[in-house]
């Protein structure tokens, strides 16, 4: 027993002068940062930093009033008080997108994120980043998509029809919460043109299959802080099960060059790292190639259920704008344009560019500096003592945010307007926008740079298929006051409303049919 007490002892001391040698480190690095002297908000909490403001107000709303009183560039609190860099400065924040060699993903991200979605494209750095990114290219190009597009609008006609019962039944105008259905459509969707797999969500009657209840558990527990449960242990072998089988399947069905029949992002993704000219030193391996599955349903599933229904929520507000759109739509002489004919559409491209603009699925991004860094400015800073700075010192270690909604509706940028959802700006786009370094539409949605968004046009174009759809079959209203719906944001952005939080993420809206002249 003594033996055990002085062990006991031992392990507490060590414990105890390891927290204090980390305290003392941090307490010496907060001291000596080359961010001391930058301006910024004080700090609310100790424990939280200013993260209880960011995430008290939602939607960007303290970052937009910080960037009004401190200028482009400022620092503020993270947890425990660690300074972080926040800066709207286009030409750092094209030095910190495009230089992913300095620039990375915090490891404590990457690996919670890892937890859910395996080392995908989303998670890995590097090397690593680039061989699977080379490999993955040629599945996400615009002859890829073209091939997908009769998936995404089967399944928006799929619930068209699905709605247009349910409003029948009602008489004509019926309540619909639009987020859940769309995240249903979204799911089928990635599931055929992700990996030939039929989630069959739209189906009411239709238990969640096993791939998706795993999935689901592994998404849950990925916000929790007990991470090997059983569940979780059970839900990771029954993916790891199910994909081994896609991926043979996706094999077999290209194994033979005159069955090169399959089309969904699996497979063409197999068949890509398969190719004869790849040298065998940059394939992916199968554990990479599996990696791949639970990434499309992360990417590819709530951020275009999310930003739909985000434009939804917009048109709903904005007749006018509605009835313009839906007028362009009606004009197409189909139900099931191609991607040519969806893309050739001048007001939905304005509509789906302003949504994308003004209401980004999600809204900030972070990294952290592996080395040493210099960044510049194109906008230089006064810090606290009037020294003027037209570069920033960063540490390795340091913490940098990418806020890609403040950017995306900075008033310098855009304009007095900029935070009012106007179709009409995209006619000509501000000189300023052009300087911006995102991969799609002047804005930061979809980032920029190495690891900008691969699966952006396949997400674009889904969009579009959506709400080309559901726009010629109906009105959209708000079912409650447009100010009962707030934002809330873990990775992605959704809809509360404020005045029932506890429902869940809703947008409950009041469609009719429209009647055709």
């Amino acid at each position: 027993m003594g033996v055990l007490l002085q062990l006991l002892a031992s392990l507490g001391a060590c414990l105890a002068a390891y927290g204090i040698s980390k305290g003392l480190r941090l307490i010496y690095d907060e001291l000596t940062s080359p961010l001391r002297q930058l301006p910024g908000p004080k700090s609310s909490s100790f424990i939280y930093g200013n993260f209880k403001e960011i995430r008290a107000e939602g939607d960007s709303t303290a970052q937009e009033r910080w960037v009004q009183e401190y200028g482009s560039t400022f620092k503020f609190r993270g947890f425990f008080g660690t300074t972080r860099l926040y800066t709207t400065d286009l030409k750092a924040l094209n030095h910190i997108i495009v230089h992913t060699d300095i620039y990375q993903k915090p490891e404590a991200t990457r690996y919670n994120i890892s937890r859910i979605v395996g080392s995908g494209v989303l998670v890995v750095e590097g090397d690593k980043h680039k061989q699977q990114r080379k490999v993955m290219n040629p599945a996400f190009g615009p002859s890829q998509i073209r091939e997908l597009t009769d998936i995404f609008i089967a399944k928006s006609l799929q619930l068209r029809d699905i709605w247009a019962a349910d409003n029948a039944e009602h008489g004509g105008t019926s309540r619909v919460e639009i987020l859940s259905w769309l995240s249903r459509t979204t799911l089928d969707i990635i599931g055929l043109a992700g990996f030939n797999y039929s989630f069959d969500a739209l189906n009411e009657n239709h238990e969640m299959n096993e791939l998706n209840a795993a999935f689901a558990t592994l998404f849950h527990a990925g916000t929790r802080r007990a991470r090997d449960d059983g569940p979780v242990k059970i839900a990771q072998q029954t993916m790891s099960r199910i994909g081994n089988q896609l991926l043979r399947e996706s094999k077999a069905s290209i194994r033979d060059k005159s069955e090169w029949k399959t089309r969904d992002l699996l497979s063409l993704l197999v068949r890509s790292n398969m190719d004869t000219d790849l040298p065998p030193h940059q394939r992916m391996s199968d554990q990479d190639v599996l990696d791949q599955v639970p990434t499309f349903l992360v990417a590819g599933h709530e951020t275009t259920s999310t930003g739909t229904t985000w434009a939804l929520f917009a048109l709903a507000q904005e007749k006018a704008i509605q009835d313009r759109l839906r007028e362009e739509l009606l004009a197409v002489d189909t139900d099931t344009p191609t991607m040519d004919e969806l893309n050739a559409l001048p007001y939905l491209d304005m509509v789906v560019r302003e949504t994308m603009r003004l209401h980004a699925p999600v809204p900030t991004s972070m990294r952290e500096a592996v080395r040493d860094d210099i960044i510049p400015l194109s906008k230089p800073f006064t810090d606290r003592k009037g020294v003027v700075h037209d570069t920033i010192k960063v540490r390795k270690g340091q913490a940098l945010h990418i806020p890609i909604v403040v950017v995306n509706r900075e008033k310098s940028i855009w304009g007095e307007d900029a935070m009012e959802f106007n179709p009409e700006r995209w006619k000509s786009i501000p000189q300023a926008a052009g300087t911006i370094p995102g991969v799609w539409g002047n804005m930061l949605t979809f980032l920029g740079g190495p690891r900008a968004c691969i699966g952006y046009r396949f997400s674009l174009v889904e969009m579009k298929a959506l709400l080309f759809t559901l726009l010629r079959a109906f009105e959209f209203e708000l079912a409650v006051p447009a100010k009962d719906i707030i934002k809330k944001s873990t990775i992605v952005q959704r809809p509360v409303l404020a005045t029932d939080p506890d429902a869940g993420n809703q947008m409950p809206m009041l469609i009719r049919p429209v009647t055709r002249s």
